[in-house]
């Protein structure tokens, strides 16, 4: 049988042990949060690079895109997601045929190569993630 001054001891046990079980399950939440982020902006990124490459092909040889249309096209899609377009790098290029001649054209069945790049900025600072960069290109072949 313990004694009333054994029970003492132990009184502010499941405070300490409920404090560490509160810290560890909030840093667990928080990076949940920052990865499902991540996420989102790649995906976001990886899909205005698409939108970019799409609008360069379908206005390909009667209407050629230009740099600033595919650019604004692609700020366009990435501002409605939760990327600041002030920091996005969108780089439309034209590598010309499959077989790598005529660098530069716009007619039908030369390729078309759109890039955005997009810092990523976490939400929490606290434990760093470094300078990352996502990146993401689409390409697609100018059909008319």
């Amino acid at each position: 049988m313990r004694s009333r001054t054994g029970l003492r001891d132990c009184r502010g046990q499941a405070l300490v042990e409920f404090a560490m079980c509160a810290v560890l399950l909030l840093a667990l939440i928080f990076a949940v949060i920052e990865f499902a982020r991540m996420m989102l902006v790649y995906t976001t990124i990886a899909n205005g690079a698409r939108i970019g490459a799409r609008y360069a092909i379908v206005h390909g040889f009667d209407n050629s895109a230009t740099t600033t249309q595919i650019q604004a096209v692609v700020n366009d899609f990435l501002h409605a997601g939760t990327i600041n377009t002030s920091n996005a790098t969108v780089l439309p290029t034209y590598p010309g045929y499959p077989d790598g001649t005529s660098v530069g054209c716009t007619n039908p069945g030369c390729l078309v190569k759109v890039t955005v790049t997009y810092p990523y900025d976490p939400l929490l600072t606290y434990f760093s993630l470094g300078s990352i960069k996502f990146t993401s290109s689409s390409e697609g072949v100018i059909t008319w």
